[in-house]
């Protein structure tokens, strides 16, 4: 599928801070059908069980998919939590191997939103879902005095173009 836009990456976010020495670094691309997709991978210090992922950090990528494919529809300034998240473990996720994410908005209202994200492997084989709902809020009702479009920074130009992910 086609790449249409970069999404911005923050400073310290777990899932996409650059300047966050433990975090991985991942970056989202918008799609040409309106979806959020990211290739990244796990490494075996996010493990629970050897050979697998923790599944708090499964979720916790699928949580940041959410807002990703939200603003895929409806631009970086609109922001919002997470109020429900409900995560469906399918397969075991593995670690030092090339994933893809993937989110969609599926509805949205002007202060809520719901999306589905998912994390495949390389074969296209679903691993983890989640259906998610989101309250939009507006910066100040998330973090006080922080301004998020200083947070979230960093714009890092690619060559990618594509991303296939066979299903």
């Amino acid at each position: 599928m086609k790449v249409v836009g970069k999404q911005r990456n923050s400073k310290m976010c777990f899932i996409c801070g650059m300047d966050n020495p433990v975090g991985m670094k991942a970056q989202f691309y918008n799609m040409e059908d309106g979806s959020v997709m990211t290739v990244f991978r796990y490494e075996e210090e996010h493990q629970s069980f050897p050979q697998r992922v923790h599944g708090g950090l499964a979720a916790t990528m699928l949580d940041e998919l959410g807002l990703r494919a939200l603003w895929a529809r409806e631009g970086e300034s609109v922001l919002g939590v997470t109020m429900s998240m409900a995560v469906k473990y399918r397969k075991p996720v593995p670690y030092q191997e090339e994933l893809v994410g993937k989110g969609i908005l599926v509805k949205s209202t002007s202060k809520f939103a719901t999306m589905r994200t998912e994390i495949y492997d390389r074969k296209g084989i679903l691993l983890v879902s989640a259906d998610l709902r989101y309250i939009k809020l507006d910066a100040e009702q998330i973090a006080g005095d922080v301004d998020a479009h200083e947070e979230m920074c960093y714009l890092i130009e690619d060559e990618v173009r594509e991303i296939i992910l066979e299903l």
